[in-house]
């Protein structure tokens, strides 16, 4: 069961914190994201005291967690997890399927994939798997398709190697421009 405030109060899980299927990255390795989280459900207050205690062993206490809103069924602003507030944030201008944790102690941030609580075993296993793997470029809402086999893989034959830089400037916020029959039209030699 799960209790939520509506009034900007603490919100706390009436159940004890699940073992979170987590994937993450090793210290020493280097890539896009941090880790892959395959969460049970969509329901915050019920799944992220599990993740935020299995971070706080790695990478020190986390204090706040941004995520994508559409990814969830509801949105309190804090959560108790093991006797203190963890401030979350969820926000429609975030990648879908990105979840950033962020540490007090020297601003740690640990970037995970969150794949979808209802994705097929196997798909979930392998979207964990590129997220972590060295050199990944393939972008968080990217990893299940991946994983899928029903989306676009990088073009070079690694499966890490990500899009091309200019899909990846896209997705950030560059924008290609197809040249129409009308436009060309109008360009003088």
């Amino acid at each position: 069961m799960t209790l939520i405030a509506r009034d900007g109060r603490t919100v706390m899980s009436a159940s004890a914190p699940s073992t979170p299927r987590l994937r993450l990255r090793s210290g020493g390795s280097k890539g896009l994201l941090d880790g892959g989280w395959w969460p049970r459900s969509t329901d915050p207050v019920a799944e992220i005291p599990g993740l935020v205690l299995a971070i706080d062993k790695l990478r020190g206490p986390i204090t706040r967690v941004m995520l994508y809103r559409g990814d969830w069924d509801s949105h309190p602003r804090r959560l108790a997890v093991d006797g203190r507030v963890v401030h979350l944030g969820f926000f429609a201008s975030q990648p879908p399927g990105l979840l950033i944790a962020l540490a007090g102690r020297a601003g740690a941030r640990v970037d995970l994939a969150v794949i979808p609580p209802r994705t097929a075993a196997a798909v979930a296993a392998g979207a964990m798997t590129l997220a972590v793997e060295d050199g990944n470029r393939i972008h968080a809402q990217d990893l299940v398709p991946a994983a899928s086999g029903s989306g676009a893989r990088p073009s070079s034959e690694s499966p890490t190697a990500g899009p091309s830089p200019e899909d990846a400037w896209e997705t950030d916020g560059g924008h290609l421009a197809a040249v129409t029959p009308a436009v060309r039209a109008n360009v003088t030699p």
